[in-house]
């Protein structure tokens, strides 16, 4: 059984631009800021939505190069930001979605009526629009609603899901995915009846991918921390991933990828991965073998190999070029099975769980039967040649009748180059043969001769420096070395079609194979990683708390020793961190510092630091940039509050400035890390202080995991009443301005406590832009005595103390409780330890006893 793709082609479904809706989502996309680049354009994915107020997003999505499938549902909030999450893991080229989606007029345009201007028409989803803000460059398609069917959808995925040891558990898992079951409906609708394919049986890898068990990254947050790709140039390795990627095959770079924008939460299975980096199972000469054996693997796609052989051609235009390229995948994807052994051996032996697992899904008997099956059919000694020629190559002794085709057809290709001698002699010319689809042609380079050719050569042609003609004699012999090949042709192909179709028999064993080879060579590659750059393996305490850390791209930008490393300690009784300081003080660096880390670890990746402890978060959100966006009308303060909506949802102060309902509920819950830069410096003070004050509110209420940094010096006084709540600053120290231009230095290190007083930095700083000097004066005047009037406001009250003590009591409870669940020192030791937290928590009652 095999994949067949008639040739007949379907009405153009070129996505007509809309207009711009009036919405007030976060901005996720913008002009030359793109996620990343897809590599592939073979990846198409349905999108299915329930009705009425409950958002419940089914996703099915294939990618026809590879043969892999997914399924996802869940439950989405009014930005789709999940849903939006998952098509950038993906990263499709063509988004399906049902024409009731759309205004009735679009549909009509998208299938090719000639009446109807498709530009004046806007679609009538608001999830159909955001995918078409975030995915400008992907076609979007209304398809039938009557595609869109569940059961028929569950009928595709049971009989094209791969025979393997997972086939159940994705056939119990999507039993009651409605709208995941619809997409998948669509997308193999759509495949049939708009792209003229049809997949064989059983030759799919399907798998259904629970958002449960991923931590959940906003496409914005991913650019910003450039996850995948770098903000500024796209080509740039200067990334998360291009710091992480010493891969060798393609699987695992697309492994790696999908990884880092959708980390791992269960913290068993981070573990098994860090066991697997850490050192004890790489020796020296097992990590070598380990890099020989992916080397010999390098630039083969095992995935895209088996989808190719699951596919074939009915009615083509070339049958050669078609034959030659299944051999040519035959025979990639028996050196992929004849190479496995190598890395069988480098891994044999190996201490990690997880790489013992590996071992066992590559030392799958069926995988030698493969080759075997190859060698008994197909002639690898014949090299490739161009135009098909390589297609007679299955073995002469398998068909009798083939082989006196092939010897046939050597004559006759014997006879053309004896042609060829001849001619050269009688004419004296240096001339050379040309293989296009139609046949031989001669080939004579312009320097070579000038003038008229000889009589007797026809359809004279140039062609990049040279001259190509035929003549009546090489025709004929072209003529009779066709129907030579076409008979060659016939008997070799029905070789090749029996040897796919045992070869799918094995396709579950060869997609075990794949995705143990692209999460071997991920770990070699983290394990890689940390060796080079040395760093530590993390701990999951429950506790963020990193001693030393690096900020992992920057210090592969920097000279060696010029970054400076920063400690971070974040836990319930300190889960709010206000971070302050001037401008290029390193606070924006701190926070996105903060972010990486946390990936890498979630990743099952070794961190830069001395040592690292984290909480398994199931999201990571972030409100970074400071931009306007022209594109949807949205000002800078208008995008923070729209970015503050997706995070906080229902009943907070921002409910005002966004469309969405207030019964909606927000991303953040106790378990997310969210990093907040610059909040509210889009409108006037007075006005950014309480929109800052009130989201910090609520964040603190979430109890998530935050990292504030501002400007504003006044939440350190709104908020000191929160027990959670903890000021840092970046250090900076004054400096003769013959030392600095602005008479500081920046030390770039985190330090807690407020910052001390710069004197007006600001002021400092404008100066630089060479204001007149009555303006510097008049506004150093205006600073000072706005200064000195919120000195004099400033005093201590009780409620301060309360907040003290109350902050105090909040860290005594916290060590406590680390203590009873992660301590492992000796009893005595344990009793100094407590010991020293009583002596503390005494210290802090008695400094504020006086007041």
């Amino acid at each position: 059984m095999s994949l067949t793709t008639m040739s007949t082609t379907h009405p153009s479904t070129n996505r007509p631009s809309t207009s711009r809706p009036n919405t007030t989502r976060p901005s996720t996309s913008r002009p030359g800021t793109k996620l990343t680049d897809s590599p592939t354009t073979s990846i198409t994915l349905a999108l299915f939505e329930s009705r009425g107020v409950a958002r419940e997003v089914g996703i099915a999505v294939i990618d026809r190069g590879t043969g892999r499938a997914a399924l996802v549902q869940l439950a989405d909030c009014p930005t789709y930001v999940k849903t939006l999450h998952q098509m950038h893991v993906h990263c499709p080229s063509v988004v399906l979605v049902p024409e009731t989606f759309v205004s009735h007029v679009r549909a009509r345009a998208a299938y090719g009526s000639d009446d109807t201007d498709a530009d004046a028409v806007s679609t009538g989803s608001l999830l159909v629009k955001f995918v078409m803000e975030e995915f400008p460059e992907a076609r979007v398609e209304p398809v039938p609603r009557k595609w869109w069917n569940d059961s028929t959808g569950m009928e595709f995925i049971t009989h094209l899901c791969v025979e393997d040891d997972e086939r159940a558990a994705t056939l119990v898992s999507v039993a009651d995915k409605y709208y995941a079951l619809s997409a998948a409906s669509a997308l193999f609708k759509h495949a049939e009846s708009r792209l003229n394919t049809r997949f064989a049986g059983g030759s799919l890898k399907i798998r259904y991918a629970s958002v449960e068990g991923t931590l959940m990254v906003d496409p914005e947050t991913a650019r910003n921390l450039e996850l995948v790709g770098n903000i500024v140039h796209r080509k740039s390795g200067h990334s998360l991933f291009g710091i992480l990627n010493h891969t060798y095959t393609s699987m695992a770079a697309r492994l790696l990828r999908a990884n880092i924008l959708a980390p791992l939460t269960a913290e068993d299975a981070i573990n098994a991965r860090l066991d697997a980096v850490e050192g004890k199972p790489w020796n020296e000469d097992k990590f070598s073998d380990v890099r020989d054996a992916l080397k010999r693997l390098n630039k083969l796609d095992f995935d895209k190999l088996i989808s190719s052989l699951a596919s074939s051609e009915v009615r083509t235009s070339n049958a050669a070029k078609s034959a030659f390229a299944r051999v040519s995948h035959i025979l990639g994807l028996q050196s992929i099975v004849r190479n496995l052994p190598f890395l069988q051996r480098a891994l044999a032996g190996t201490k990690s769980q997880l790489l013992q697992i590996v071992h066992e899904m590559i030392s799958d008997k069926r995988l030698a039967l493969i080759a075997d099956l190859v060698a008994d059919n197909l002639n690898e000694e014949a090299g490739p040649v161009k135009g098909g020629l390589a297609a007679v190559n299955a073995r002469a002794n398998r068909h009798r009748l083939l082989d006196v085709a092939r010897e046939t057809f050597k004559e006759n290709v014997g006879d053309i180059m004896q042609l060829n001698t001849t001619l050269s002699e009688k004419y004296q010319l240096p001339l050379s043969l040309v293989y296009q689809e139609s046949g031989f042609v001669f080939a004579l380079r312009k320097t070579e001769w000038e003038g008229e050719l000889p009589k007797g050569f026809l359809h004279v042609s140039s062609q990049k420096g040279r001259w190509l003609f035929s003549s009546m004699e090489l025709k004929k012999m072209n003529a009779r070395m066709k129907d030579v090949l076409d008979e060659t042709l016939i008997l070799s192909n029905k070789i090749i079609q029996d040897l796919v179709a045992e070869m799918l028999m094995y396709s579950g064993a060869l997609y075990t194979a794949s995705e143990a080879i692209a999460l071997v060579d991920i770990l070699w590659s983290f394990a890689h990683a940390s060796i080079m750059r040395n760093y530590v393996r993390p701990e999951f305490t429950g506790t963020l708390a990193v001693k030393s850390g690096r900020h992992p791209i920057l210090e592969t930008v920097q000279a060696a020793g010029t970054l400076v490393p920063n400690d971070i300690y974040c836990c319930d009784a300190s889960h709010f961190q206000i971070v302050q300081g001037p401008n290029m003080s390193g606070k924006s660096t701190y926070l996105r510092q903060t972010g990486l880390l946390v990936m890498m670890a979630m990743c099952g990746c070794f961190v830069p630091a001395e040592y690292a402890s984290f909480r398994i978060h199931d999201a990571l959100l972030t409100r970074l940039s400071n931009d306007d966006d022209m594109e949807k009308s949205l000002s800078t303060f208008a995008h923070e509050m729209t970015t503050s909506a997706m995070i906080l949802g229902k009943n907070t102060v921002i409910d005002r400035f966004t469309s969405f309902p207030a019964s909606e509920a927000g991303l953040a819950t106790p378990n997310t890390l969210v990093l907040v830069d610059e909040l509210g410096r889009g409108t006037s003070i007075i006005e950014g202080v309480g929109i800052a004050h009130a989201i910090a509110e609520e964040l603190i209420r979430i109890k998530c995991f935050v990292f504030f940094a501002t400007h504003f010096h006044e939440l350190s006084t709104t908020l000191s009443r929160q027990p959670a709540v903890v000021n840092l600053h970046l250090s900076v120290q004054r400096a003769p301005k013959s030392t600095a231009s602005l008479g500081l230095v920046f030390k770039y290190r985190i330090v807690d406590g407020l910052p001390d007083d710069l004197g007006h930095y600001g002021l400092r700083l404008a100066r630089l832009a060479d204001l007149p000097q009555n303006v510097m004066e008049e506004g150093k005047k205006v600073a000072t005595a706005l200064a000195e009037m919120h000195a004099q406001r400033e005093k201590q009250s009780q409620s301060n103390v309360l907040a003290i003590h109350r902050r105090a009591v909040l860290k005594l409870r916290t060590q406590l409780t680390q203590a009873l669940e992660h301590c492992t020192l000796p009893e005595q030791e344990l009793v100094s330890y407590l010991a020293r937290f009583q002596t503390n928590l005494i210290r802090v009652f008695h400094e504020t006893s006086s007041v």
